[in-house]
Parts: C-alpha cells; sequence; structure tokens
C-alpha cells in the first residue's frame, strides 16, 4: 500500500490510526467508472481486515456493473463536521470479485473472517446474513491518502 501523499504529511495518519480508523467507521462512498466515462459515488458499508477494505455490494447496482466492466475505484472513509474535527482516508485501486455471485452463503474459506468482521460491525451478529443480492469485492489499495485535521491543533 503506497501512502501517496506529498503535502499533508502533518496531518496524515499513523499506520495505528488509519487502521483504527476504518476498522471503527462504517460507511464509505465509492467512485467508479461508468460506461460514458463519468464518475458515479455511492456509499456502502464495509469491512478492514488489517489490509483490504471489503465492500459487499448489491449486484444488481450501477455500481456493480461498473466494476465488473472498469474495476477501478477511489473510495473515501470520513469523519467530522467542524473544520478541526475533518478526519479521512481514501483509498484507491482495482478491486477483485471474491466468493459466489450472488452470495448464498456457499462455502469459502477466504471469506469466513471478513464475513464475521461485516456481520459484528453491522448488524451485531456473529454471521453476515445472505440474501441472494449481494456480493463481495475486496479493495487492497494501491494508494492511500489520510487527514486528521486535530492534528492542526498540536504544537
Amino acid at each position: 500500500m503506497a501512502v501517496t501523499q506529498r503535502r499533508g504529511r502533518r496531518i496524515m495518519m499513523t499506520p495505528g490510526e488509519l487502521d483504527e480508523f476504518l476498522t471503527t467507521q462504517r460507511s464509505c462512498r465509492v467512485a467508479t467508472v461508468s460506461t460514458d466515462g463519468a464518475p458515479h459515488v455511492s456509499t456502502l458499508w464495509f469491512a478492514w481486515d488489517g489490509r483490504s477494505l471489503w465492500l459487499y455490494s448489491i449486484t444488481r447496482s450501477k455500481r456493480w456493473a461498473d466494476l465488473r466492466r472498469d474495476p477501478r475505484i477511489a473510495v473515501v472513509v470520513d469523519t467530522g463536521e467542524e473544520y478541526g474535527e475533518l478526519r479521512g482516508v481514501e483509498l484507491s485501486g482495482t478491486v477483485e470479485f471474491v466468493g459466489e455471485v450472488p452470495r448464498t452463503g456457499e462455502p469459502c474459506p477466504e471469506l469466513n473472517a471478513v464475513e464475521r468482521l461485516f456481520a459484528r460491525k453491522n448488524f451485531g451478529l456473529d454471521e453476515t446474513p445472505h440474501d441472494g443480492r449481494h456480493a463481495w469485492m475486496r479493495l487492497t489499495p494501491a494508494a492511500v491518502a489520510s487527514w486528521d485535521f486535530r492534528k492542526l491543533a498540536s504544537p
């Protein structure tokens, strides 16, 4: 994972801060490239395993169709209301599709840990409920940029 920041190193998150932030946040904005080249942005819940961002998407969505055609993606996870509270991460790269499409719960060892993470974080359950409409994508970022404006108040 390449850190792409040249400017803003003062407000950049450390690896530990980045991991904690992505582990605790719930929603992200996903940007894809439409057929005509226009950007398309949508919101998803996600799971972070310490190395990759896992996205559980409806397979009949524009986002899914865009990524099947062109797997390039940018994802933003951010929080904060006031300027001095703003924190976030942009991750970019290409997605990989993991497991059956749509996901019905067939055994897939690669998904065991991430489905537990996702279920606990978003549903308070031990297993991800499968509705036959969603499937998994993994983004192991090629580039990461982060910011934590709370650091600006520090000397």
